[in-house]
């Protein structure tokens, strides 16, 4: 994902997402819940990780995702633009995707990625 936009376009690519405010910017959600931001760092969008996910992420594939002290204790991480294994970074979205649905969606969609 080369953009924010590409990473909006993904995010809307999965069941019954839709943009809405998140801490006051527009922002893919489902059931109410946001699973990707801008973030603030340049270069990189935030995504949301639980905190077991984030440590294997940041200790496997530090080129990728990376976090600053503002998100060391949040369940969410920092992604470059342009990380060298786009579908892991899909599959990454996928999962906040999933860990924030209802569980009529979960159902719908299938096993967690």
């Amino acid at each position: 994902m080369k953009d924010w936009p590409d990473v909006v376009a993904f995010a809307l690519s999965l069941p019954e997402t839709y943009m809405a405010p998140f801490y006051g910017t527009p922002c893919p959600k489902v059931n109410k819940k946001a699973f990707v931001s801008p973030g603030r760092e340049d270069g990189s969008f935030h995504v949301m990780s639980p905190h077991d996910e984030k440590a294997i992420l940041l200790a496997t594939d530090p080129d990728s995702f990376w976090q600053t002290p503002h998100y060391a204790n949040w369940p969410g991480l920092l992604v470059r633009y342009g990380a060298a294994d786009p579908e892991r970074v899909r599959n990454v979205i996928r999962r906040a995707w999933w860990d924030r649905a209802s569980k009529a969606q979960r159902t719908a969609f299938g096993a967690r990625p």
